[in-house]
């Protein structure tokens, strides 16, 4: 506890302070200046605070913030402001306000820009880069000067650079030369490009259980080629894909000492060679669904990985092996693959095996696959059909992905192409040659929004129907297809059911709108159709809306759709959880 004579003092201080006052500021200034000076100015802090101060602080403050506020002003581009204080009496409290005349702004009146490092003499790409470095400075004659445009444009200067060979690019000098009388800035900057950096071999970490062969086969760089930051960033995505990885961090050191041939530093964590799994989901396609898989990704410790799994939905059961090797120096995945299946949707039931050799190929956004598959199926449609099936078919599939890994995409599109087909002279009932495709973009619709077009083309080129496998034909309805028709409900309807046919066209108009978190709101209208010939579709509509949850596993949907051609309103929704 303080003694009578501290506080004695602490007393006698205070009295030579003179009383303390409490404070209110007020700003006279531009509406876009207004915010800077309320929110900085030492006095408006004080303020806001609630101190009470006496008059030598005051004094103090208006000073102090009278400079600060010159140099608010400064960083904005006004370097020659009028700026007037006061400091009045009212009641028992003070107040001080400040007016602002920012004057004339700073304009930038001349740029240039020097380049030195092994970019100065690159010819060809070198200097297309360069002059791509110098679009990217966002701050040209005759902007307003501001200090946080300086800062971001000198950043945008060295972006294309770092990420384009150059990673030890950096700004050797940059200076702004503020003219006050001409209210003008003269900008020079002198960019080091370093020397270009070019690939080594990798440097791996983190592996224990599974080959390092496996992690070089994934990598899509060579020794020698020029470095490029989305190759780090597609080597990383690669291996994280591949499912012997939890994890992957794939980097360079940008040492210029090692730049001809740059060590790729790859650390991994693996996954566990074995692993089962359970899950339980439903959606208004195929109902209620639960499922079950076993994995073995190290057979005979050559990563080879062995799945087996079931799925047992409501209209539909599935079980199954696969064989897959690892990636190979190629570029290319091969596996093996037998699968069971029934199912009983719309009233066409089958009963199908499918035995399949698959080589699969993924070269930045494009993902090719080559397969045989032999497939034998029992068909029934009430009383009217009843027929078995066998195909043996070659197939090709072809995928462009331009929209990265996001769960929504706001940009890009995904377009596939597949084309296939049979003879009867090789163990096939009917010769056939099976064509489709499918397309979805997706566009930007403001700050929150985006639209999705989406539309697909299928046609199965035979004399007759009859003897292909229900998987290589069509139908339509359902979730992704034409929402307000039940799933694969548009057919040809026959007594007893709906039957797949040769002929497919759907289309879709969709527009997502964004809520504060991760709600949102959905209209679209899809049409489309399935039928025996190209004349006979007759599109049929659906209408409706819907609501959007951006989970951390995944999208959620839940739309309510109406179907013209049926009079009818349908729910569509699918949610499923693994464990």
């Amino acid at each position: 506890m303080p003694s009578p004579i501290f506080r004695t003092l602490l007393f006698l201080a205070a009295l030579c302070a003179g009383p303390a006052h409490a404070l209110t500021v007020e700003v006279a200034a531009p509406d876009e200046l207004k915010p800077l000076l309320d929110q900085y100015l030492e006095a408006a802090r004080a303020a806001r605070l609630g101190e009470t101060l006496d008059e030598a602080e005051l004094a103090r403050l208006r000073g102090v913030s009278e400079d600060t506020a010159r140099e608010l002003l400064a960083t904005e581009g006004y370097f020659s402001p009028q700026i007037d204080s006061s400091l009045t009496r009212s009641e028992n409290d003070w107040v001080m306000r400040f007016a602002v005349t920012p004057g004339p702004r700073t304009r930038v009146r001349t740029l240039k820009i020097d380049f030195a490092g092994a970019l100065v003499d690159a010819d060809g790409a070198g200097a297309r880069l360069r002059a791509r470095a110098e679009r990217n400075f966002t701050l040209q004659p005759p902007m307003p000067f501001r200090q946080a445009d300086w800062t971001a444009a000198k950043v945008a200067l060295l972006g294309p650079l770092l990420t384009m060979r150059y990673p030890a690019a950096q700004l050797a000098a940059s200076e702004a030369r503020i003219d006050p009388a001409a209210q003008a800035a003269d900008l020079k900057l002198t960019v080091d490009s370093g020397p270009a950096f070019f690939y080594g071999e990798p440097a791996i970490s983190g592996n224990q259980r599974y080959a390092e062969s496996i992690i070089r086969n994934l990598s899509p760089l060579k020794p020698g080629q020029p470095y490029r930051q989305q190759d780090l960033l597609d080597y990383q995505a690669a291996l994280e894909a591949s499912g012997y990885f939890a994890q992957a961090t794939v980097r360079i050191e940008p040492d210029p000492a090692l730049a001809a041939a740059v060590p790729i530093q790859v650390a991994v964590v693996e996954r566990p060679e074995k692993l089962f799994s359970v899950g339980v989901g439903i959606s208004t396609d195929t109902g209620a669904r639960v499922s079950a898989s076993w994995m073995h990704r190290n057979i005979l410790d050559r990563g080879l990985r062995l799945k087996l799994d079931a799925r047992v939905e409501t209209e539909r059961q599935t079980g199954g092996a696969e064989l897959a090797w690892p990636r190979n120096a190629s570029g290319y995945e091969n596996s093996l693959g037998f699968q069971l299946k029934q199912e009983d949707i719309e009233g066409q039931e089958t009963r199908a095996a499918v035995l399949a050799a698959k080589r699969t190929r993924t070269r930045g956004e494009i993902e090719t696959t080559l397969s045989l598959q032999y497939q034998t199926e029992e068909q029934e449609i009430g009383d009217v059909v009843s027929a078995s099936n066998q195909a043996l078919t070659a197939n090709y599939a072809w995928t462009q992905r331009t929209i990265g890994r996001a769960f929504y995409p706001r940009r890009g599109y995904v377009l596939t192409l597949q084309g296939g087909g049979a003879s009867e002279a090789l163990l096939s009932d009917t010769s056939f040659v099976r064509l489709y495709g499918r397309h979805t973009q997706y566009f930007r619709a403001g700050d929150n929004g985006r639209l999705i077009l989406r539309g697909e083309f299928g046609s199965v080129l035979a004399q007759t129907r009859e003897g292909i496998p229900t998987d290589f034909l069509f139908r339509a309805g359902g979730d992704n297809s034409v929402r307000g028709y039940a799933y694969q409900s548009l057919g040809r309807t026959l007594e007893g059911g709906v039957e797949s046919v040769r002929y497919l066209a759907t289309g879709s108009v969709e527009y997502h709108h964004f809520f504060e978190g991760n709600w949102g709101m959905a209209v679209f209208v899809d049409a489309g159709d399935a039928a025996d010939s190209p004349g006979a579709l007759s599109p049929a509509f659906g209408y409706g809306v819907g609501a959007r949850y951006r989970s951390p596993v995944g999208p959620i949907n839940l739309d309510l759709a109406y179907g013209e051609a049926t009079d009818e309103f349908r729910l569509h929704f699918s949610l499923g959880v693994s464990f």
